[in-house]
C-alpha cells in the first residue's frame, strides 16, 4: 500500500512540477505529462543515475522511479474509461446528422484505407504477417481522448470540422470494438466465441438503451435531489457497465462508453459531466503519463527506421487522405485540412488492441514499443497542430486549392434573389440560428453564409437567401456585397476569419454595423482594435442575450454606448 501511494505522489508531483514549466513557457499540458512518464520510467531517471554513478543519486532515482506498472496501467485504463464516459455523455446525435454521410461511410472507408496502407508498409519493411496485421489496425485508428480534449479546450467541438471529426472518431471506436472482440478470440477461440462475444455485447449495448429510455430517468429524479447521489450513482453506472464488459471478455472502456450513451440524454447529464470532469482529468494524467512510463529505449534499439516511416505517415499522408475524403463528400479546404489536423495520430484504443495482441503472445515487446512510441510522438505533435491549426492553413491555404478539384459541382448550391441584403450571417450553427430568427422576426432581409453543404441544402429548401462557402475566403466576401448591407455579424469561432471579415466589411462600407463572435477574452479585444462594433462571447453572455441586444439595435449610438461599455466589462474581467 505504501509503495502504490508513494508512486501515485511521484506521479502526480512529477507531471504538476512539468506541466508548471510548460505552462509558463505557453505550451500544451499533454507532452508535459508525457515527458514526466518518461522521465520516471527506465528510460529516465534510471539511466540518468547509471551514467552519474553517484550514491546519493542512485538512492534518490530508485525511489522517484516508478516500478509498479501494475497499479500506474490499471489506473490509466480507468482514466480511459472515465474519459470515453464523458464522451458517450457529451454526443448529440442530433449534431451529427448534418455530417452523417462524411462521418459513417467517409469514416469507414478512411479505416479500410489506412489498414490497408499501414499493413503494406509494414510488410515492405520486413514485418510477418502477424505483426503487419497489428500495425494496420494500429494506424486505422484516431485518439477520441486526445482529439475531444484539445477541441474542448479550443472551444471547437460545435464547428463543422469539430462535429466531422467526433463523427468520424464515434465510427472509428465502432470498428475498433468490434477488432478488440476479434483479437480477444483468437486465441484459442473460434468463430462462434466471436459470435457470442459481439451477441453479448449487443444486448447488454440494447439493456443499456433500453434503461436509459425508462429506467435511468426516474433512478436519476430521485438521485438528483443529493449531488452527492448524482455524481455516486453516475460513476457507479459507468463502472458497472464497465464490469459487465469485462465479464463477457470485452473491453472496460466499451462498457464505460456504451454508459455514457445510456445516460446521454437525461436532464442532468450536464450535471454529471460537470462532477466527472475532475475525476476523468486527474485519471487522464496517470494514462498520458503511463504512456511514457511503459517505453524502454533499449526494446527500440532495431526499429528506429519504421517508427520514422510510420511518425511520418501517421503526421502527413494520414490528413491527406483525410482531406480528399472530405472534398470528395462536398466540404471546403479549410474543413478538410482542419480534420485532417485533429485525425493525425493513434488512438487510445490501438494501445488496448496492441497490449491485448502483447499478453496473447501475437506480438514481441519490440512491437508493443514501437507502438507506444509511435502513440507518444504522434499525440505530442497533434496538441501543437491543433494549437496552432488556423495559422498552420493560412501558410498553407493557397497550395490546398488542388483538393477542392475534386468535389462535386457546387456553384449551384446557393439561393439568391435579392443582390441587397440588410444582414449578413456568417455561419448558420446553434448561435447563428438563434441570431437568425431573432433577425427575423425584427424583418430583416438576411443572407446567410455557410460552408457545411448541408447546412445550405437545408436553408434552400426552406427559401433562405444563402451561399456555400468559407467566408474567410476573399471571393465569398466579395460576393456577400457589403456596401449595401447594414450589418455583418459572424458566429464562426475563428479569430483570423473574423478579423479579416472585419477589415474588408470596414474597407467597403465604413457605416457598417460588425458583430463577430469569439472565445478568449484578448482576442475579443483585438477585434474590437480592429474595429469590430460588438464582440459575442457566448459563455460569457449565452444566446439569450445576442438575441435581446439585437432586439435594441434601432440606434447605432446604442450600439457605441455597450462597445465602450462591454470593453471596459472585458479589461476588469481579465484583471480580476
Amino acid at each position: 500500500m505504501e509503495s502504490i501511494f508513494i508512486s501515485l505522489a511521484v506521479i502526480i508531483v512529477a507531471t504538476t512540477f512539468i506541466g508548471y514549466l510548460m505552462r509558463l513557457l505557453k505550451q500544451p499540458l499533454i507532452p508535459a505529462y508525457v515527458l514526466a512518464g518518461l522521465a520516471l520510467g527506465p528510460s529516465g531517471l534510471i539511466l540518468l543515475a547509471y551514467k552519474i554513478n553517484i550514491p546519493v543519486i542512485n538512492k534518490i532515482t530508485e525511489v522517484l522511479t516508478i516500478t509498479n506498472n501494475d497499479m500506474v496501467n490499471t489506473l490509466s485504463v480507468m482514466g480511459i474509461a472515465l474519459m470515453l464516459f464523458i464522451v458517450g455523455l457529451e454526443i448529440d446525435f442530433k449534431k451529427l446528422k448534418t455530417v452523417s454521410l462524411i462521418s459513417t461511410i467517409g469514416g469507414s472507408i478512411q479505416i479500410i484505407i489506412l489498414f490497408i496502407a499501414g499493413y503494406l508498409i509494414a510488410s515492405l519493411l520486413g514485418f510477418v504477417q502477424m505483426h503487419a496485421t497489428y500495425l494496420g489496425l494500429v494506424l486505422a485508428f484516431s485518439s477520441t481522448v486526445v482529439v475531444i480534449k484539445l477541441l474542448s479546450d479550443k472551444r471547437e467541438l460545435d464547428t463543422l470540422h469539430g462535429r466531422i471529426v467526433l463523427g468520424i472518431l464515434l465510427v472509428e471506436d465502432i470498428f475498433a470494438i468490434i477488432a478488440i472482440s476479434i483479437i480477444s478470440t483468437t486465441d484459442g477461440g473460434s468463430i462462434n466465441a466471436l459470435v457470442i462475444s459481439l451477441v453479448k455485447a449487443l444486448i447488454v449495448f440494447g439493456v443499456a438503451i433500453l434503461a436509459g429510455k425508462f429506467a435511468f430517468p426516474s433512478i436519476f429524479k430521485f438521485a438528483a435531489k443529493s449531488s452527492e447521489l448524482l455524481f455516486l450513482l453516475a460513476v457507479a453506472t459507468c463502472f458497472l457497465f464497465a464490469a459487465v464488459f469485462n465479464i463477457i471478455g470485452l473491453s472496460i472502456v466499451i462498457g464505460a462508453f456504451i454508459a455514457g450513451v445510456a445516460l446521454g440524454n437525461l436532464e442532468y447529464n450536464i450535471e454529471i459531466i460537470s462532477r466527472i470532469k475532475p475525476l476523468k482529468d486527474f485519471f487522464a494524467t496517470i494514462f498520458f503519463a503511463s504512456l511514457g512510463l511503459q517505453l524502454s529505449i533499449t526494446a527500440l534499439k532495431d526499429i528506429w527506421l519504421p517508427l520514422i516511416i510510420f511518425v511520418l505517415f501517421i503526421t502527413f499522408i494520414k490528413p491527406v487522405i483525410t482531406q480528399i475524403l472530405c472534398s470528395l463528400f462536398g466540404y471546403k479546404k479549410k474543413v478538410g485540412f482542419l480534420s485532417g489536423l485533429c485525425l493525425s495520430q493513434t488512438s487510445e484504443f490501438s494501445l488496448i488492441i496492441i497490449s491485448t495482441g502483447l499478453v496473447l503472445g501475437h506480438v514481441t515487446q519490440s512491437i508493443f514499443g514501437l507502438v507506444i512510441l509511435i502513440a507518444i510522438i504522434t499525440m505530442v505533435l497533434t496538441t501543437y497542430k491543433v494549437q496552432y491549426d488556423h495559422q498552420l492553413y493560412r501558410k498553407l491555404a493557397r497550395h490546398l486549392g488542388i483538393f477542392e478539384k475534386l468535389m462535386p459541382v457546387k456553384h449551384g448550391l446557393e439561393y439568391i434573389k435579392e443582390e441587397r441584403h440588410d444582414v449578413v450571417l456568417c455561419g448558420y450553427n446553434r448561435i447563428g440560428s438563434l441570431v437568425y430568427n431573432t433577425l427575423k422576426k425584427l424583418k430583416k432581409d438576411i443572407l446567410v453564409i455557410d460552408y457545411n453543404p448541408e447546412v445550405i441544402k437545408k436553408l434552400m429548401n426552406r427559401k433562405i437567401h444563402c451561399i456555400y462557402g468559407d467566408v474567410g475566403d476573399i471571393e465569398i466576401i466579395e460576393r456577400m456585397n457589403l456596401k449595401k448591407a447594414t450589418m455583418l455579424i459572424s458566429t464562426v469561432p475563428e479569430t483570423a476569419t473574423n478579423l479579416l471579415l472585419i477589415k474588408k466589411a470596414k474597407e467597403y462600407n465604413p457605416s457598417i454595423i460588425v458583430l463577430v463572435r469569439e472565445s478568449q477574452i484578448d482576442d475579443a479585444l483585438a477585434l474590437y482594435d480592429q474595429g469590430a462594433d460588438y464582440v459575442i462571447l457566448p459563455h460569457i453572455i449565452g444566446g439569450e442575450h445576442v438575441s435581446v441586444l439585437l432586439e435594441k439595435f434601432g440606434k447605432v449610438e446604442n450600439i457605441v454606448k455597450r462597445k465602450i461599455q462591454h470593453i471596459m466589462e472585458l479589461k476588469k474581467h481579465k484583471e480580476s
